[in-house]
């Protein structure tokens, strides 16, 4: 019996790479690394192979499912499985656009150029004034004042920040060794002494605005992705934040904003706060609009959203405190490898088109995953 050549057209077997890809995605994430789905694939063709991209989805669904890993992993894993970007990425699309890097690295010298400067030294002297409470009092503070920045007794302020408490000044309780408690208070119940530049103005924006595009941003947060943003009254110190809005009336999350800042600074506050939500920052929604990401450092968060506000900001002609706000997080440092640039560069994009365009709300997944517009 002769053996039988098999027909020049037959498809032969092929092992599966599962495991490599498995320990390259594992290995990312150990590493404090949660890159976009484009930078994800390009590192598992890298190590494994161009074959080994046909196991990503696999690969993904089953660590989604694997309760030995972190739970931040498994949604990171959930969320890029799901969401759509990765299955652009393997059709050829969605690659990182090259003009954006020159932006950033413009950002980057800014913030090189000024960590040398006076303004940053005085800004790193009082900040590093502020020290000497433990974090369980820390935590205490936010509970009565989430949005209080600096905090401090009352002879503190007088004798090392050279400011009084104001006629009406409102304290906040802390724990003290062989005290009950003490009296401390927030930055904004005091007057006096000038403060670092650097503190008072790190969320300013300026330049030719037209008021259509904060308008148009915050519509379009709205309707099409369910995010409610609310001007309201701040720590001095707060610009705006972002958080969940679980069981809030539909909203997937909610944004708040200074409302004592100006337009363009609003419109830039607002940026960088729509970022932490599209960076995936505060982990995804259920319908995956927008990718998982909790566990990078918190110098990745803010590298990632403030260039993104930097970005968009300077594509319509605005200038802000960027290169002074990064300066805080990127230190002596190189720029941390978990920060995407991808993705900053993808949310860039999106807030553009947030300013441009007004979009209808969103359909209802698509049974293959991602999402359609109207």
């Amino acid at each position: 019996m002769t053996n039988q050549q098999p027909e020049q057209n037959q498809l032969t077997f092929q092992p599966s790479q599962a495991e490599p890809v498995m320990a390259v995605v594992l290995a990312l994430l150990g590493a404090g690394r949660q890159p976009s789905a484009w930078e994800l694939l390009s590192e598992v063709e890298t190590k494994v192979g161009l074959k080994a991209r046909w196991d990503l989805l696999a690969v993904l669904e089953q660590l989604a499912e694997n309760k030995e890993i972190v739970g931040a992993w498994r949604e990171y894993c959930r969320s890029m499985r799901r969401a759509g970007d990765l299955a652009e990425a393997l059709r050829g699309a969605g690659a990182p656009e090259k003009e954006i890097t020159s932006t950033i690295d413009s950002l980057l010298q800014q913030s090189k150029a000024y960590r040398g400067s006076a303004e940053f030294q005085d800004m790193v002297n009082f900040m590093g004034s502020f020290r000497d409470y433990a974090p369980f009092n820390n935590m205490l503070v936010r509970l009565q004042n989430p949005t209080c920045s600096f905090y401090a007794t009352e002879p503190d302020w007088r004798k090392r920040f050279e400011r009084t408490l104001k006629e009406d000044a409102r304290p906040m309780l802390i724990l003290a060794p062989m005290h009950p408690v003490m009296l401390v208070y927030d930055l904004d119940q005091t007057e006096g002494k000038p403060l670092p530049k650097e503190v008072t103005e790190f969320a300013k924006f300026e330049g030719e605005w037209k008021s259509s595009w904060l308008t148009r941003v915050v519509e379009n947060a709205r309707v099409h992705d369910k995010i409610r943003v609310d001007f309201k009254a701040l720590s001095s110190t707060n610009a705006g934040f972002a958080t969940v809005a679980a069981g809030e009336g539909g909203w997937k999350m909610r944004i708040a904003i200074h409302n004592e800042l100006d337009e363009p600074s609003r419109f830039g506050v607002l940026c960088h706060e729509l970022a932490h939500i599209y960076l995936g920052h505060l982990g995804s929604d259920k319908d995956h609009w927008w990718p998982s990401r909790r566990e990078l450092s918190r110098r990745s968060v803010e590298i990632e959203a403030e260039a993104v506000a930097f970005i968009v900001a300077s594509r319509f002609g605005l200038k802000g405190a960027s290169a002074r706000y990064v300066s805080r997080y990127l230190g002596n440092d190189p720029m941390p490898s978990s920060v995407s640039l991808d993705l900053v560069a993808k949310t860039a994009g999106r807030l553009e088109k947030m300013v441009k365009e007004t979009l209808k709300p969103r359909r209802d997944r698509r049974p293959g995953g991602g999402q359609e517009e109207l």
